[in-house]
């Protein structure tokens, strides 16, 4: 027997937190990796088969807000054909060969804060931030550098198909398109609204609370391996407390 209180007839009282061993083993099995190793080679390919995920756009967001379009960050991850330490190190040299060009081509774009090429595993990678549209920074960097720019792309999978690059400057802006990573948008739940337009739903989905680990972020993932992690940090310089203390002469 229970009283209203919440108290029961022997004295002892229920905690509104209290789980019991079968909640509290329910909890615990999805932390384990043995479920997780089970979970990734059973459960998540059937999801995928059951609901078809469609890989989602490389690129930032559009947006009509000035300040949204500052310092706008490219991830440009390139497979290359050879993946072997003999493939990185001919990408490692495409760029050290051309690396001064390349760089006068960015800097003739002007709208390109910082860029560096990275090799990741069998990748190599471009890394940029830019303002702007980035269909215009990729048309200005490739009409600029497009010849020198060759020597790296034809090291990459699918690159024969926009070679020479300058003469397919549109094919060449969807090529990069399509190898730029998907950012995350910076509210986590509006990764579930992109996935939703793509499929042309206009309902909102309830399945949100990512401290869940919606079936739907899992298979987004999936169908997008590699990802950005919103849409970064951007800030200018600025003056510290200090520095504007002196000027207005407030002193300490």
């Amino acid at each position: 027997m229970k009283c209203a209180a919440g108290v029961p007839s022997g004295g002892g009282r229920l905690m509104p937190g209290d789980e019991g061993l079968l909640d509290r083993v329910v909890d615990w099995l999805p932390k384990t990796l043995v479920f997780k190793r089970v979970a990734s080679w059973t459960l998540v390919p059937l999801w995928a088969r059951l609901t078809p995920v469609k890989p989602l756009p490389g690129g930032p967001h559009l947006s009509f807000q000035h300040g949204d379009n500052v310092q706008c960050m490219m991830n440009l991850i390139m497979p290359l054909k050879v993946k072997s330490p003999i493939g990185r190190a001919e990408a490692a040299l495409a760029i050290a060969q051309n690396k001064d060009a390349i760089f006068a081509g960015l800097n003739n774009v002007g709208t390109v804060h910082f860029a560096r090429f990275v090799i990741v595993g069998d990748n190599i990678c471009m890394f940029s931030v830019y303002d702007g549209d980035f269909t215009n920074y990729i048309r200005d960097f490739i009409a600029t550098i497009g010849s020198v720019f060759n020597a790296v792309v034809e090291l990459v999978e699918g690159g024969d198909d926009v070679i020479p690059c300058e003469e397919n400057v549109e094919a060449f802006i969807q090529w990069v398109h399509e190898r730029d990573l998907y950012q995350v948008p910076d509210t986590a739940t509006d990764f579930l609204r992109d996935q939703e337009a793509l499929n042309g739903e206009g309902a909102v989905s309830g399945n949100d609370d990512l401290t869940l680990l919606p079936r739907k972020l899992v298979l987004q993932l999936r169908a997008n391996a590699n990802v950005s992690l919103g849409s970064g940090y951007r800030a200018y310089p600025g003056f510290s407390v200090a520095q504007v203390r002196k000027q207005l002469g407030l002193g300490w």
